[in-house]
């Protein structure tokens, strides 16, 4: 029993945490941040204002997880971010098929759970910082739950917090609103009828109970729907969540101190909408529907950014530039929205995509102006128009999980965020996070400090692709489909393509390629072959052309509704087929057609079908289009590109191994073995199903040897990374792996790393 005396007045209690990395903000990008850092050794605080962790991609928001794969919907091949949000995105398709955003709740939980380094701290609101010397020094929190104060002192900080509170009271250069289309050269700079600020949402959903239920409205509730929404007429049943992002406003208030308000008046929205379907008579089929949850917060898109050593803008996005510290990639489009959200006339927003993805810079994640702070997510340093594309979530994750890794190398060199741009320092970066296969642009990830180089390897057998076998039905040419394949420049080459015709017709096909090896852009033209077809099966031939650099070639079959062409069930990494045309959820027409001025680019979009659709083309070839070589373990990138960067054992191979032999003897502690997760696959995280609960390339069992004798067996993975401890004290002069795969496809491998 506990019995306080009258007294003077009381402290609170005050907990003291030093740490070496303190986070603030624990949503994805924060939450990454902080795994990072705890990985690379470091004593890391993670400080989160919410009950759960995650921000807009948790449970109180349920935004889906996206970033440069666009759900699908644009030229980006092989675009999903690596890392740690790679790691959360496969887990979440295994334990959550259903796309349950509780669900994803407990898998974020588990995973910062599993670090020891790592003190995470909910419910706990950041109020005050302490600078001196241009460092911030300690930050103060509260939590509500707990009574408890804390006081955590670091040697380096992120801001992840969304809105900015440790760049707010630190002192550290921000922005908030759009800048004139002049200070960056941005016609995409939007003027005062559109809006500088992007509004907050607000997601609500349904379940059908098997009987009629009755919906009586609050008060407050938005009265008369249909003539305060102009875009009224877009609500269906069959939409729920996140799928209905457009309900935004708030885009003219200030989005940090009149959040609340504009919490308040989406309330009203989302209650009265939910009144318009049920007693509008407008949707019978909502008798059943109950609403089963609304948000009590509402998803932020934009408050604060930071201003760096770099501040991100239109070009850097649309002409793809390249910087000498790009650490990361985006590849969203321009995604602005008008200020007046779900009340004004336009569009709920105004996409404009590049036509490949680009690199973000490591300038643009620290303060230009507080020596030790790190800053992410919502606040990377970019415009408000280059903020369009860099805010969504997995972006941000993998910005994140770059900070993180370069605290651990500013406390490893007694350094400053800054100094990481040294040549030195930054190309040890750009190590660390690829060995941790996040994805650094134009970087050969397999290079540096990497023994596996040293050794001369054999393999069981290797992938000659010659063709894919016709067993995957047709594809009626309702719309240009085309294949993608590696493109060979040392010869010509034929490949011979079954189809079929219901008459006598031409069939037009189009030899393409990018105007960047990167991209996957069909833009150039190479040749076009005409085909007179007889009705009926046959075969077609189609010349492929010699080309002077690698780069994927697209054989594409026009539109031709009495043609069918043969598919097939084969996966083969670094092989996809796309169909001419937009995605309903992104890209809307099969073409941007940028306006004059506008600093954007006008193309087709060429676009992937979900498994179990969008199968590869089948063919056979003259000669090999692509040998899938052992040298692809030890050098490029970890995943396809101009190339697919890809070991692949042949199919009929028993028993595929890889075997490394040393002349030198080495000693090493870790080995590290890429794998083919179909980096083409957007996974969201909620709402969508995805037909494959473990990626179908994956190795799913490995066992591992060192000079003769097991020293792991790995059974059911369905990481993108298995990692194997290896004997320190012991030399090896021999290494071998025993590889599979249960799905039945051949085993692949992007690439191994020994250090």
């Amino acid at each position: 029993m506990i019995v306080a005396e009258a007294s003077a007045p009381r402290e609170l209690k005050t907990v003291h945490v030093a740490a070496d990395f303190v986070v603030v903000g624990g949503g994805l990008s924060g939450t990454c941040a902080a795994i990072a850092a705890a990985r690379a050794g470091l004593k890391v605080a993670l400080v989160q204002d919410r009950p759960v962790l995650g921000g807009n991609a948790s449970s109180e928001v349920r935004l889906w997880i996206l970033g440069a794969t666009s759900h699908g919907g644009n030229n980006n091949r092989w675009a999903r971010e690596g890392g740690i949000i790679n790691e959360l995105l496969l887990e979440n398709q295994f334990r959550n098929p259903g796309g349950n955003p509780v669900v994803f709740d407990s898998l974020v939980q588990d995973w910062v759970g599993r670090e020891p380094n790592l003190t995470v701290l909910v419910n706990t609101q950041v109020f005050h910082a302490l600078t001196e010397a241009n460092r911030v020094r300690e930050i103060h929190a509260f939590n509500s739950q707990n009574s408890t104060m804390y006081r955590l002192t670091g040697d380096f900080f992120a801001d992840s917090s969304g809105d900015g509170i440790l760049v707010h009271m630190s002192g550290a250069a921000y922005r908030m609103g759009a800048e004139q289309a002049e200070e960056f050269d941005e016609p995409m700079a939007p003027g005062n009828n559109y809006g500088e600020l992007l509004g907050h949402s607000m997601y609500f959903y349904t379940k059908d109970v098997g009987h009629p239920v009755d919906y009586v409205a609050p008060d407050f509730a938005l009265k008369d729907v249909p003539a305060l929404i102009p875009r009224y007429r877009r609500f269906r049943t069959t939409e729920q969540g996140c799928s209905l992002w457009w309900i935004e406003w708030g885009g003219r208030l200030d989005t940090i101190h009149q959040s609340e308000e504009i919490k308040g008046e989406l309330q009203r929205i989302v209650y009265g909408v939910w009144n318009y379907i049920k007693n509008s008579g407008q949707f019978p089929e909502a008798a059943n529907l109950t609403l089963e949850w609304v948000g009590t917060i509402p998803g932020k898109r934009e408050s604060r950014r930071a201003e760096g050593d770099y501040i991100l803008r239109q070009k850097d996005i649309i002409e793809q530039v390249a910087h000498d510290d790009d650490v990361c990639h985006g590849g969203w489009s321009i995604d602005l929205h008008p200020a007046d959200g779900v009340y004004g006339d336009e569009e709920g927003c105004n996409q404009y995509h590049a036509k490949g993805v680009y690199g973000i810079p490591y300038r643009s994640m620290y303060s230009r102006n507080i020596d030790n702070l790190f800053t992410n997510g919502r606040l990377l340093s970019a415009s408000h128009v280059a903020f369009g594309s860099t805010r969504v979530m997995a972006t941000s994750s993998t910005v994140g999980q770059a900070i993180g890794t370069a605290a651990a190398l500013c406390v490893r060199h007694r350094c400053r965020p800054r100094d990481i741009t040294k040549p030195q320092l930054m190309a040890e970066l750009k190590k660390m996070l690829s060995a941790a296969s996040h994805y650094v642009p134009h970087y050969d990830a397999l290079g540096d400090g990497n023994l596996a180089r040293q050794a001369k390897i054999a393999v069981s057998s290797t992938l000659a692709l010659g063709g894919l076998r016709h067993d995957g039905g047709w594809k009626r040419l309702t719309v240009g489909y085309a294949q993608l394949l590696p493109g060979r420049i040392d010869a010509d080459n034929v490949i011979h393509v079954p189809v079929r015709a219901e008459a006598a017709t031409t069939l037009s096909v189009e030899l393409r390629i990018s105007e960047r090896p990167e991209n996957h852009t069909p833009e150039l033209l190479l040749k076009t072959v005409e085909l007179p077809l007889r009705p009926g099966e046959q075969t077609v031939a189609v010349p492929l052309p010699r080309l002077d650099r690698e780069q994927y070639l697209f054989v594409c079959f026009t539109e031709n509704p009495a043609v069918a062409v043969g598919l097939s069930s084969e996966l083969v990494t670094g092989l996809v087929a796309v169909k001419k045309g937009g995605l309903d959820k992104v890209s809307t027409t099969a073409r941007q057609e940028a306006p004059d001025g506008l600093g954007v680019h006008s193309f087709d979009f060429w676009v992937p079908e979900r498994r179990p659709d969008g199968r590869n083309i089948a063919f056979t070839a003259e000669t090999p289009v692509h040998v899938f070589a052992e040298d692809n373990l030890v050098s490029g990138p970890l995943r396809p590109i101009s190339g697919p960067n890809a070991w692949m054992a042949d199919r009929h191979d028993p028993a595929p191994t890889v075997e490394l032999g040393f002349a030198r003897p080495i000693k090493a502690a870790r080995l590290s073995l890429y794998l083919d997760c179909d980096y083409d696959h957007p996974l969201e995280s909620v709402q969508y199903r995805h037909h494959d609960r473990v990626m179908p390339l994956l190795v799913h069992a490995a066992e591992v040897r060192v000079n003769g004798r097991l020293v792991a067996a790995i059974t059911d993975n369905r990481s993108p990374v298995i990692t194997v401890d290896l004997p320190e004290d012991e030399e090896i002069s021999s290494l071998s792996l025993g590889l599979s795969n249960a799905q039945g496809h051949a085993v692949s491998l992007l690439g191994l790393r020994i250090a």
